[in-house]
């Protein structure tokens, strides 16, 4: 039996659209008939795990970098943060001006009383606000929380001023350009894996990893059979390749899967 485990944008979706194509859909199912179990492992929380990406049909998801576990639709692990540690980075974000994105397993937010600068930011909450997401959340409330966060910055100043309050706590992902995501220290993508790997008490050798961004790399590193998406623009995601497979938009993960003996 194969395990295998793939990120969602870029990977499970076309990096020119962000649809899934039909290939992809196909393998997945037809590797899961041959007896291989398949996961999705991302960075998003769940409740933005969309239904068009559960509905290809998956053994279960490692959500918010390793934070929420899920063995189908039962949680099998979950972490949130403290209250009060995250409304310090609340009050700090709205001190430093900077736009930040509160993440978890039941919403997404940004905070209602900080107007979006990051041309990035105010496209994604237009996304959010395209899929009829409520993001409008009390973040005032004391009992607010969130699993993880990301942030978009316009100077270093602002990425340096927080980074001295969260890196006591959490792990800075570069995502590219003014991105950075924030995930708790000890939590991962591969964490979540490994995690994924102890339930069904398989060996890390039976597990693949498919990914093709940053915060891909934690898992890619920790495995034998890593698989990167033809489409990364990281030269180190290639270089640490077992595989390198064809673009997510070019049929690249069915391909991969193919080759990789996933229907065998």
């Amino acid at each position: 039996m194969k395990i295998a485990f793939f990120d969602i944008d870029g990977t499970l979706t076309s990096e020119k659209d962000g649809s899934v194509p039909d290939s992809a859909k196909s393998a997945i199912q037809r590797a899961r008939q041959a007896g291989n179990l398949m996961f999705i492992n991302t960075g998003r929380c769940f409740q933005n795990v969309e239904e068009r990406f559960r509905e290809v049909g998956f053994d279960g998801y490692v959500n918010g970098c390793g934070t929420h576990i899920m063995i189908g639709n039962e949680t099998l692990s979950y972490e949130s943060q403290p209250a009060d540690r995250i409304h310090e980075l609340i009050d700090l974000s709205r001190k430093i001006d900077v736009d930040t994105l509160y993440e978890c397993r039941y919403y997404v937010t940004f905070d209602p009383k900080h107007t979006l600068t990051h041309p990035d930011a105010i496209r994604q909450c237009q996304r959010f606000l395209d899929r009829n997401y409520d993001i409008a959340m009390d973040i005032d409330n004391p009992a607010f929380t969130c699993d993880k966060f990301v942030i978009w910055y316009r100077e270093e100043s602002q990425l340096n001023e927080i980074r001295k309050f969260t890196d006591k706590y959490y792990d800075c992902i570069d995502r590219g350009g003014t991105f950075r995501e924030f995930v708790p220290k000890g939590y991962s993508k591969a964490t979540g894996l490994q995690k994924v790997l102890d339930y069904y008490n398989l060996p890390l050798d039976s597990a693949y990893a498919f990914g093709d961004s940053n915060n891909d790399l934690a898992m890619l590193s920790y495995v034998k059979h890593s698989v990167v998406m033809g489409n990364t623009e990281s030269h180190e995601l290639k270089v640490k390749a077992a595989h390198l497979a064809g673009k997510a938009s070019e049929d690249g993960l069915a391909k991969a899967l193919s080759d990789l003996g996933f229907f065998e």
